[in-house]
């Protein structure tokens, strides 16, 4: 069963929707900013996993915004995928910009796996 976009969506998969479109969107930004420092900000793993996260961020704000039956799997997927996001952030933490990507991934971690909760 569906939920109606406008209907139920409550303050917590409003909070969750929020910091998925904020992880969203530092990751695609941090990702540029890599680019264009180079060096050891050029690691693919690293790369690969933050344009992974923001996808998945956009997935899962999808997934709740139309009230998907596989809101809180893909929640749980988001979770996971952002606290790898954010610890290979970590890895460069003499880096301010590197540093406010973890913290938005780890933010994002915590609201999406609040999610877990949510009756579907």
């Amino acid at each position: 069963m569906l939920m109606m976009m406008t209907e139920n969506i409550t303050s917590e998969i409003q909070t969750c929707m929020n910091s998925c479109m904020e992880c969203h969107k530092i990751c695609l930004e941090t990702m540029a900013y890599c680019m264009s420092k180079g060096g050891k900000y050029m690691d693919m793993g690293m790369i690969s996993i933050m344009r992974d996260c923001s996808e998945m961020c956009m997935m899962c704000m999808n997934m709740m915004m139309g009230g998907s039956e596989f809101m809180g799997r893909t929640c749980m997927l988001c979770a996971e995928m952002c606290d790898r996001c954010a610890a290979a952030c970590e890895k460069i933490s003499d880096d301010r910009k590197m540093m406010e990507c973890a913290a938005v991934c780890r933010r994002c971690a915590e609201t999406c796996r609040s999610m877990q909760m949510m009756p579907a």
